[in-house]
Parts: C-alpha cells; structure tokens; sequence
C-alpha cells in the first residue's frame, strides 16, 4: 500500500510488485498531479499507462462527471487501478488494456507520466496512437524527466504538428502541455 497525498485528495492505494513504483507515488506523477490545473468537468478522459491508478483517481476525484479511461499494457496494473478505483468510490474509471478502449472515444484530456524507457519509437508509436484520439479542444499533459529527454520530445511532438508547450518545470521534471493536431 502506498499513499497519495494531495492538498484536495487522500488516498491509500494498493500496489504490487511488477508494476511502476510500487513503494511510493513516482516524483515525476507528483509533480504531474500537482502541476496540471483540473481537468474537463466530463466527457472522456485518459490515464495513459495508469499503473495502480494515482492518476486515474486523482483526474475521476478532481471530474467527477467525467469518466477517466485507466489504460496500460500490464493487466496487472489495470486490475489493481479498477480495485483502487472501487475502494475510493470512483464508479467513473473505466480499467482496461490498451486493445480493449472502444476505437469512437475521444478524450477531451490525457494526462500521462508515459513510459519513455520503452525506446523512442515505442514511445512514438503510443503517443502517436493516443494523441491522435484528442478532440478538437482536447489537451494532453506528460511528465517527463529533464535527462530522459523531455526537450527532444518537446520538439518530436511539436514537428509531428501537435502545438506543445513547457506548462511547467520543477524538481528535474518537466510538464509538456500537448494540443490536439
């Protein structure tokens, strides 16, 4: 168990062993969580690559009307998100595998501490695949740290004709704020 401690959320969340950070609530999703300012009061939202689900719950806590779409590759990590999501109360997460989203949704936000030590071109792939299901008015967040290539990713992102900008910068990380194309 791990806890998320937020100035407008408490929660405990179950973990295990062969998901991302199961000790403690990874720095770069803090300072995701406290950095982006709320997300769309509904509609469809995304958590790309959810883990156990501090992301998920936190957008389901902060939108209540909205549903929070909770993907990843790890079924395990999808299973632990759906419990957590149960334990908090939040009916609004929708758990699921990546393959298993219906192809129609379209996410008026996407906030992401995305995997960028699967490679570039995975990374690319993902972002590529997800990013291009935002709406018109949609916007994504990604944390990424400093030295694992947040400005080149910037840059990726800005010359694959997604407008991306640096919403914020603290403590190694930074916040890339990602437009619909």
């Amino acid at each position: 168990m791990v806890t998320l401690l937020l100035p407008d959320l408490h929660l405990r969340l179950e973990t295990d062993r062969g998901v991302f950070s199961p000790d403690r609530i990874d720095a770069g999703t803090r300072v995701l969580l406290e950095s982006v300012p709320p997300p769309p009061a509904e509609g469809d939202l995304l958590d790309l690559g959810c883990g156990y689900g501090p992301i998920a719950l936190t957008m389901a806590s902060r939108a209540p009307g909205a549903t929070v779409w909770a993907v990843d590759v790890n079924r395990r990590s999808v299973e632990l998100c759906e419990r957590n999501a149960k334990a908090a109360g939040l009916d609004k997460v929708r758990s699921a595998h990546v393959d298993e989203v219906p192809d129609d949704v379209r996410f008026r936000a996407i906030w992401s501490n995305p995997a960028i030590r699967i490679g570039k071109q995975a990374l690319h792939e993902m972002l590529t695949r997800w990013l291009d299901r935002l709406t018109p008015d949609g916007v994504a967040y990604l944390v990424v740290q400093k030295h694992l290539g947040s400005d080149s990713l910037q840059n990726w992102l800005n010359d694959q004709g997604w407008p991306t900008t640096r919403a914020a910068s603290r403590s190694a990380y930074r916040i890339l704020k990602v437009e619909a194309r």
